[in-house]
């Protein structure tokens, strides 16, 4: 699960079943992007994503208010519309289901995967209380349903587990990262546990879903890595600045959590493929 949520980046704290720590960083990891030539693109395309969030909270209490279906549209118009801004061109491959309780876990790279996930299908996002106070995007968050958890008490861990067991009950889809922490996408995290939980309670699919980043001619990228000290203005520039960034969301096979034992076997389920997953060492290829 997500140490951090909504694109926030990893920080050097204690680990813990929510929060994992993660050896990536700006320095070591992320591929610079500094230049004076992409200098007006980039000011551009974020005038272009500021607008576009600043609309969708103003438009939030009139698209609550449409029906299911077309809200979700709009929903994932926005989202995609957000990522374009920025430059970015999206590949999606596979669909989720369009309704019913789903549990949809990812790795976790950006504050990219965000609206990318949104895209696959509108859902309830994990992200710490913190993200409440932010400008802009705690008022987004909220307003989007976001579920709010308090990362650094372990005691929190059981009810904020059936709060997401309820909304799964409830027909709703959540996003969790259970890698617990942003990394740059070369390193990858294992995946934890306890939000596997939830969907075993709650007697739910569990949607594998794998984000990569890479260029159009299909080298890999860390320039959307969002890790470490990083800021999020920072990974913002970097994204705007550059050409040709193509993120690629692998929807896998849904699994049905009456096919595993506990949520130890369905996690593993989830992650599949090491070399593809991340492995629990972390450590780059």
């Amino acid at each position: 699960m997500s140490a951090h949520g909504v694109g926030a980046p990893a920080r050097p704290v204690l680990a813990s079943a929510w929060l994992p720590t993660a050896p990536c960083s700006p320095r070591s990891c992320v591929e610079s992007t500094a230049s004076w030539v992409a200098f007006p693109r980039a000011v551009l395309r974020l005038a272009a994503v500021l607008a576009l969030v600043l609309a969708g909270v103003l438009m939030c209490p009139v698209v609550a208010r449409t029906p299911a279906v077309r809200r979700d549209r709009w929903i994932r118009r926005w989202c995609l519309a957000v990522v374009r801004a920025a430059g970015v061109r999206a590949r999606i491959i596979g669909a989720a289901e369009p309704t019913g309780g789903l549990l949809i876990v990812a790795n976790h790279i950006s504050w990219l995967d965000i609206p990318l996930l949104a895209a696959v299908r509108p859902a309830r996002m994990l992200a710490k209380t913190e993200v409440r106070g932010w400008p802009v995007a705690g008022a987004l968050a909220a307003r989007g349903g976001t579920l709010f958890i308090e990362r650094d008490r372990l005691r929190a861990l059981p009810a904020t587990v059936d709060r997401i067991a309820r909304s799964l009950r409830g027909g709703a889809a959540v996003v969790a990262f259970p890698e617990g922490s942003t990394w740059c996408g070369r390193a990858r995290g294992h995946f934890r546990r306890a939000v596997f939980q939830a969907a075993l309670d709650a007697g739910v699919p569990v949607q594998p879903v794998r984000i990569h980043y890479r260029f159009a001619g299909g080298v890999a990228s860390t320039v959307p890595a969002f890790v470490g000290d990083d800021t999020l203005l920072a990974s913002l520039w970097r994204v705007a600045s550059v050409r040709g960034l193509v993120a690629e969301v692998e929807l896998r096979p849904a699994l049905a959590a009456g096919d595993h034992t506990d949520r130890r076997a369905l996690a593993d389920a989830a992650q599949g493929d090491p070399r593809i997953a991340g492995s629990p060492t972390g450590a780059h290829p």
